[in-house]
């Protein structure tokens, strides 16, 4: 048990590379902008949203590496995008080659977002799984907080201190694949793709997993039961359904507009500079702590209450939010508004999504389930991201948050109607229910 702890945290380590890479932009964003002296169409589609557009990539097609090479390799490739992106984007002369290499990282993401859930969840007990799935969004919103700490310590440093911010990256993606070096396929992936029970049972023995004879039967019954691995067929619509909504939820509330456009948003409430990228790092800060209270009630309280208590908390934050912009009060409301939604996102969407969506596709399609629910959240943080400069120059702070706010309450309707509660049940029960 402790071993399936060990790999399962080693391999979340991806997650802290997505958000750092996420998150660390927001430090270049303006200076950028102002070097490279784009408009605000072509900054939104070239500098800020060239990784989501490659983790659009990344997402819609990690299932082909994952599924061929095997989840252990498909993990090191991630690594080595991260490096050779964060190294190269530091170094970028022109805001096309910048793009290029920020593209680069997002298929990274892309990929980790498939494969480090699958992973996890392949290798943990059903009693574990939500906790151990959700120490890969831990370790995302602990990657964006130091990401943002180290925006605000490297300020100034040089005179264009953003490359120091983004290559600074290439230590933490160095680490993780190094610790990669020992970790074990994932049975699941060896009894199913390679039908290597040998293996696999070594894995599980290694990992010291329970009632391994269980759990193969289980497998080799699923496989049978369930042998097509063509996603799109009609007894996968619901869980086809569900992965698409969660996901695309996600993005609709607004939380990938916070964290990459977050100093922009306090200088718009009155804050200046200094105190705007103080503030960010708060961001960061409170989806730390709120990560780690879901990850501490996900098994316990379950998914669905959870993103019922997220729901809420979202559609109050945003509404006061949409208020403090609309009357021109701004400046502190503002702030502590962000924190709530911040805290309502770790302890709700943060902690569930990619648990959620590892849990409802069967073995067979589990990865590619993986890369509709990954593909749709990125295509929808990709098209916010690229269009959001142009809609701030359009429209007013207040327009835009009425619109996240009205989107989370079609995701409290989401939660109440249509999502299942899947805690404490084998991926294989889970799959029987879903997908008849």
């Amino acid at each position: 048990m402790n071993k399936i702890i060990t790999w399962s945290v080693t391999v979340a380590v991806a997650g802290f590379l997505f958000g750092f890479d996420t998150a660390v932009i927001s430090g270049a964003d303006q200076a950028i902008q102002t070097l490279w002296d784009t408009s605000p169409l072509v900054h939104g589609l070239f500098v800020m949203s060239s990784a989501l557009w490659g983790t659009v990539l990344g997402a819609l097609t990690g299932n082909i590496p994952c599924d061929k090479l095997g989840r252990k390799k498909t993990l090191v490739i991630i690594g080595v995008l991260y490096l050779l992106s964060a190294i190269g984007s530091a170094l970028a002369q022109d805001p096309y080659t910048f793009a290029i290499l920020r593209f680069i990282g997002g298929i990274g993401v892309g990929i980790s977002s498939i494969v480090v859930p699958a992973y996890i969840s392949e290798i943990a007990p059903a009693h574990l799984r939500g906790r151990l799935v959700a120490t890969y969004q831990f370790q995302i919103v602990f990657g964006i907080l130091i990401a943002f700490l180290s925006n605000y310590l490297l300020t100034d440093i040089i005179p264009q201190d953003w490359r120091v911010m983004l290559g600074v990256e290439a230590v933490p993606a160095l680490v993780y694949l190094i610790l990669l070096l020992k970790a074990p396929e994932s049975p699941r992936w060896l009894l199913l793709k390679r039908n290597n029970e040998r293996e696999a049972r070594e894995v599980m023995q290694e990992l010291g997993s329970e009632d391994i004879d269980i759990t193969i039967a289980q497998v080799r019954e699923s496989a049978m039961r369930q042998p097509t691995t063509s996603l799109f067929k009609s007894e996968y619509k619901l869980p086809i359904t569900l992965a698409f909504l969660i996901a695309a939820f996600n993005q609709l509330s607004g939380i990938n507009f916070i964290i990459y456009y977050a100093p922009r948003v306090f200088e718009m409430a009155g804050l200046d500079a200094s105190n705007a990228l103080l503030s960010t790092a708060g961001v960061g800060l409170v989806n730390l702590v709120f990560t780690m209270v879901g990850m501490s009630l996900i098994d316990k309280c379950g998914r669905k209450l959870l993103m019922y208590v997220g729901s809420l908390g979202y559609i109050l934050s945003l509404a006061t939010v949409t208020w403090a912009f609309y009357s021109g009060i701004g400046g502190a409301v503002v702030v502590l508004a962000i924190f709530v939604f911040i805290a309502s996102h770790a302890l709700g969407q943060g902690a569930v999504i990619w648990v959620f969506i590892a849990e409802i596709f069967p073995n067979s399609v589990r990865s590619k389930g993986q890369s509709l629910g990954s593909g749709t959240h990125w295509i929808f943080a990709a098209i916010i991201t690229l269009i959001m400069p142009q809609v701030l120059a359009t429209f007013s702070a207040h327009h835009v948050f009425f619109f996240f706010t009205f989107a989370m309450f079609l995701q409290l309707i989401f939660v109440r109607f249509m999502m299942p509660e899947t805690k404490g049940r084998t991926l294989e029960d889970v799959a029987s229910e879903l997908s008849e």
